[in-house]
């Protein structure tokens, strides 16, 4: 027997990407939201809902915010117990930092531990769904996704594949990479709301015959996501340049090697060559921006508005544990950041949009969560946009809902978040 919720309040949907126009024209605000097994049944005036579902039991929200629940478009589990790791670039972070917490996910029980934690704090901030990297150990793989199916949730991840650049016990093969990823990908991938990545961790730890094998793999399963890093820092492309000296670029040493396509997910993609900005945007491949990570690290400055404008899909996410914050309101509070450095001011519906349909589509998912819509998997949020005294007077002074969402935007936490539901149930 199917069972319908109504909740009220200020519903948030997206028409379109509020990057195409006006940011306010791609976005509509409703009264109530209905929710049935699972899934988006109703979206319009509390009234008509009412009328419609007279059975249904109401959750008033009153003036607080509803929207899809956040997407995480590129995240390291493991490195959750290691978050806001002091003083470190990229390469002396995995050496430091990285790889030893990395070491210890052999240990299926130690795995778990962390998958659980680490769904737990995502979904006190309001993060319903991520697209993480495990490490080389197919356990910790077996582990997010236990602990994702348990809960109903929508996630998609994959085993980091290295052999070489890392330390021993931290490598694999080509052929155990291809192996390991082949038998998790068969045996997860399309599982309730489980979807499995390739993914190989980056160019410098991997060679050419590994990557050449992870290809060979995407192209015979092309329905998954392939997932890696791309031009992070400066430092790192010059390495790269060093071990593939043959390569025009760095997408180059993965395009060679049949891992750029439409379902492709690249990581930062800060220092991109014009040739590089040209391949991706002309395959439809994603770029993930990570802001927190790319201050905290010390990367650089995402080119959001050049990108956008040129036409390639962007997606928003956390990179936890490079990342500083589990939150993705301090991720669009750092995007916003960002953007004023290199002169554009992000208006508040293009980064909840990032945050949510942005995310979504940059995983191929955007028919299924990342938005408020009939049909759609009930995934979402409730944000109380006056969680705090410092946010709530300065909310009080808002015109419009806009005026009113910023503040919880740079300012907001776990205490923003009111209700969490994924698939409809509430956590």
């Amino acid at each position: 027997m199917t069972t319908t919720e109504i909740l009220t309040g200020r519903v948030l949907s997206f028409t379109r990407s509020p990057f195409e126009a006006a940011p306010e024209a791609g976005a509509e605000i409703h009264e109530a939201v209905a929710v049935a097994d699972g899934k988006v049944a109703g979206l319009g005036s509390a009234a008509t809902l009412r009328a419609a579902h007279p059975q249904a039991p109401v959750t008033d929200h009153g003036d607080r915010l509803i929207l899809a629940g956040f997407v995480d478009a590129h995240a390291h589990y493991p490195q959750a117990a290691i978050i806001a790791s002091w003083g470190k670039r990229l390469i002396d972070w995995l050496n430091t930092y990285t790889f030893p917490e990395e070491m210890r996910f052999a240990d299926p029980d130690y795995a778990a531990e962390i998958a659980a934690r680490y769904l737990d704090l995502t979904a006190a901030h309001g993060t319903t769904t991520m697209c993480s990297f495990c490490t080389i150990h197919p356990e910790s793989v077996e582990a997010l996704f236990a602990q994702a199916q348990a809960r109903g949730q929508r996630v998609t991840a994959g085993k980091t594949c290295m052999d070489r650049n890392a330390p021993e016990g931290l490598r694999d093969t080509v052929q155990s990479a291809h192996d390991d990823s082949k038998a998790l990908l068969e045996r997860w991938h399309g599982v309730d709301r489980l979807s499995y990545a390739i993914t190989p961790r980056f160019s410098p730890t991997s060679t050419p015959e590994q990557l050449e094998a992870l290809g060979a793999l995407w192209a015979a399963h092309p329905d998954c996501l392939m997932q890696t890093h791309l031009s992070e820092q400066t430092d790192e492309i010059a390495w790269v340049r060093s071990l593939y000296p043959q390569a025009r670029d760095y997408l180059d040493t993965y395009e060679a090697h049949g891992l750029l396509g439409p379902r492709g997910l690249y990581g930062h993609a800060i220092h991109l060559e014009p040739r590089e900005r040209d391949r991706l945007r002309e395959t439809g491949a994603a770029l993930v921006h990570c802001p927190t990570s790319n201050t905290f690290i010390g990367s650089g400055l995402f080119d959001m508005a050049g990108l956008m404008a040129e036409g390639q899909r962007v997606g928003l996410a956390t990179d936890t544990g490079g990342g500083s914050s589990f939150s993705m309101l301090r991720t669009m509070a750092a995007a916003y950041e960002i953007g004023q450095l290199r002169g554009t001011a992000l208006h508040p519906a293009q980064l909840l949009w990032l945050a949510t349909c942005g995310a979504a589509q940059a995983l191929h998912l955007g028919d299924r969560i990342g938005n408020i819509a009939v049909g759609m998997e009930a995934d979402l949020v409730v944000l109380d946009l006056g969680s705090t005294p410092a946010i709530a007077q300065r909310a009080e002074r808002a015109e419009d809902l806009w005026e009113a969402v910023f503040p919880t935007i740079m300012m907001g936490d776990d205490r923003a978040v009111a209700e969490v539901r994924i698939g409809g149930r509430r956590v």
